[in-house]
């Protein structure tokens, strides 16, 4: 259950962040998806010493991110841009695991 809806969820995370980048996706929409992800994410049976795969650090670690950092922030500091550019390649399968990516289950 859990690694399905690490699965799930990073494809949809990476689908609204690079459109929030390219202005397809309002900040609105990827803050609405930041609390459906939490509220889903409340239903999830896991035992709590169940390890961590790479991807679901680089999951959680994102998510965290998105909420974190302000609208303007997200969309303009290009370190950061970077940085999550970085985890979305990994989460989708074409990159490498990001350096000082400490993602934890909330």
């Amino acid at each position: 259950m859990l690694l399905s809806f690490v699965d799930t969820k990073a494809t949809q995370l990476c689908f609204y962040l690079r459109g929030f980048w390219q202005e397809s996706v309002p900040y609105s929409e990827l803050d609405i998806f930041f609390w459906d992800t939490m509220e889903e994410w409340s239903q999830i049976d896991y035992q709590l010493d169940q390890p961590y795969t790479s991807k679901e650090r680089v999951f959680w670690h994102v998510l965290h991110q998105l909420h974190y950092w302000s609208e303007v922030k997200l969309k303009q500091d290009q370190i950061l841009m970077t940085e999550l550019d970085t985890c979305l390649s990994f989460l989708e399968g074409s990159g490498v695991y990001p350096a000082d990516c400490v993602g934890i289950r909330p």
